[in-house]
């Protein structure tokens, strides 16, 4: 019987050897990552503006410029809130800023685009839906869920496609998925309060902001969450992109069924009572899963590093500092107490060991022909970043 984590994953191949560090383990120079692999294409951009352009002309005919800045201010409050919450989930490996900033835009721009392109055409194609009612529940029970999470789902596989070895496993896909999402709820969010600034003024306005900035800002990570976690098992298994759409497309129903229960909530049965009862056991179960991911992530990054230590780069006790929560905090605790305080440096050292691990990681598995490269990169930032925190240290003794 295994004896592995129900998380873990296999090792695929034979792990590639570490050279054995010098007596004195110094700087090597610090090379740059190569970035290819790592960043959206430029054309995918170029798409973007241009269907920010359409979107904006959208919200300002049909909202106006003073409803369409209002509802954008009220959106941002929420929108902090979610990439504050990622920020502290993705702190020690973070993605890099030009996929972030994609992922944010194609949630807002790219999804909101898709999802009100296929309202617009089912309008068109299935106009004699006549009982309103019916409508409605057709449209936020089964289209919204399905088309969102399929528009919202697609940029997260695009990050996959396009920019794979910043795409490490079920985290980066959380990340990634919560980003698209958090975008696409910005977009979402402005046309709400925007519309009930319009129809009831600022009372109404007041209790939309409620429900949707402060009750639920996380609904639609939670939903696109499980997109992304699918695509990242993908990912951290190796698949190619064939197998990792069909997962991913696995992900994706998961996520429209979510979404489905959300929505259903609110039309069919008393909103504030399922939000106790149901809503919120299911955030704490998010939130609880998570938690599971991050350690799985820090049993992984203490095997690979266990590995450089085993090759004399690193200590064990060094290794248990950077690959653990309390490890992590007593030294950068520590690196305050530092002459000058050098938190700032031993936070780097923490960052480049954790892409040092992932980066291995992706050599075990063999799916990353640069990853050699990449902590060849890694380790020397980590030395350099080591050198700093050290320096001049003697009479402080080192924790």
């Amino acid at each position: 019987m295994s004896s592995l984590p129900p998380l873990a994953q296999p090792v695929q191949s034979p792990p590639a050897p570490i050279a054995p560090a010098p007596v004195s383990p110094a700087p090597l120079g610090l090379p740059t990552p190569d970035r290819r692999g790592r960043t959206a294409p430029v054309w995918l951009f170029a798409v973007l503006i241009v269907l920010l352009i359409g979107l904006v002309a959208y919200l300002l005919t049909f909202l106006g410029v003073v409803a369409s800045v209002v509802g954008m201010i009220l959106a941002l409050i929420p929108l902090a809130g979610v990439l504050w919450a990622v920020r502290i989930v993705d702190r020690w490996e973070p993605e890099p800023a030009s996929l972030v900033v994609f992922a944010v835009a194609w949630g807002a721009i790219a999804a909101v685009a898709i999802a009100l392109g296929v309202d617009v055409l089912l309008g068109i194609v299935l106009p004699g839906v006549a009982d309103d009612g019916m409508r409605d529940a057709l449209s936020s029970v089964v289209q919204a869920p399905l088309v969102e999470e399929f528009a919202k789902g697609l940029g997260v596989f695009l990050v996959f496609v396009f920019a794979r070895r910043s795409f490490d496993g079920p985290v980066d896909g959380v990340v990634y998925g919560a980003l698209v999402a958090a975008g696409f709820a910005f977009t979402e969010n402005i046309m709400y309060f925007a519309t009930s600034l319009i129809e009831g003024g600022p009372a109404e306005t007041a209790f939309t902001f409620l429900l949707r900035g402060i009750l639920s800002p996380f609904a639609h990570v939670m939903f696109t969450a499980v997109t992304g976690y699918a695509i990242g098992r993908a990912a951290r298994s190796g698949a190619g992109v064939g197998r990792a759409a069909r997962i991913g497309l696995a992900g994706m129903v998961g996520a429209a069924l979510l979404h489905a229960l959300w929505n259903g909530s609110a039309l069919f049965a008393d909103f504030f009572h399922l939000y106790a009862t149901l809503q919120v056991p299911l955030f704490l179960g998010f939130v609880a899963g998570i938690l599971a991911l991050r350690r799985e992530e820090a049993r992984l990054t203490h095997d690979r590093l266990t590995e450089y230590a085993a090759a004399g780069w690193f200590t064990a006790a060094e290794v248990d500092m950077l690959a653990t929560p309390s490890g992590r905090r007593r030294a950068i605790a520590w690196a305050r107490t530092l002459p000058g305080g050098r938190a700032p440096q031993m936070r780097a050292f923490i960052r480049e060991a954790t892409a040092l691990a992932a980066a291995r990681q992706r050599t075990c598995t063999g799916r990353d022909a640069g990853s050699v490269s990449d902590e060849r990169a890694s380790l020397s930032g980590a030395c350099a970043a080591r050198a700093a925190v050290l320096a001049q240290t003697a009479s402080h003794g080192i924790p």
